[in-house]
């Protein structure tokens, strides 16, 4: 029985095939130089689990006939779903124009031409974002005009806790993107 839809239409031992860019690899598009790590997945597993609940709850809720509720119940889910989708988007982006940092509420975007360093540092860093602090690296960015943005990423956030090897992958490449597109 052959499974077309696990196939291609092409031939995939060809040169050519392997050399194409995917159509998402430009380098004029945002993309993150890591993946997020299982604790931030995992949060924002269970926050959608949560949201499923409460649509459920809505449907119900409507089949009472109580539809104010049911509308309230829904806007509850949309802003649950969009908060835990935002959580998921939530790191360093890198494209050709600049480096973007992703926050839950905020982003702030740095063009390359306004970077003067990003660095790795020894220091005490908080832990998964709690006021708990403990000694840890950081990875920080120096603004040519003053100051320093805040803390990218370090290694006890929600993505590279327990998993230095990635963070080291992480602080490499964002260093080599600000180092290739340093003007």
């Amino acid at each position: 029985m052959p499974l077309a839809f696990l196939t291609a239409d092409r031939d995939l031992d060809d040169q050519a095939v392997e050399a194409a860019p995917l159509p998402h690899t430009g380098p004029d598009r945002w993309r993150r130089p890591y993946r997020p790590g299982p604790g931030r997945v995992g949060t924002a597993a269970v926050f959608l689990l949560l949201a499923s609940f409460v649509l459920l709850s809505a449907v119900i809720i409507a089949a009472a006939g109580a539809l104010p509720a049911a509308g309230i119940c829904v806007a509850v889910a949309a802003v649950v779903i969009a908060l835990s989708t935002r959580f998921l988007r939530v790191g360093v982006w890198v494209s050709a124009h600049g480096l973007r940092q992703v926050e839950l509420l905020r982003t702030t975007t740095l063009p390359w031409n306004e970077v003067a360093a990003v660095r790795t540092v020894q220091r005490p860093v908080r832990w998964l974002g709690l006021p708990r602090t403990v000694q840890g690296q950081a990875l920080i960015v120096d603004r040519k005009r003053g100051g320093s943005l805040r803390t990218l990423v370090t290694d006890r956030n929600g993505d590279f806790l327990a998993r230095p090897e990635a963070f080291e992958r992480a602080a490499d490449v964002l260093e080599a993107w600000a180092a290739e597109h340093h003007r």
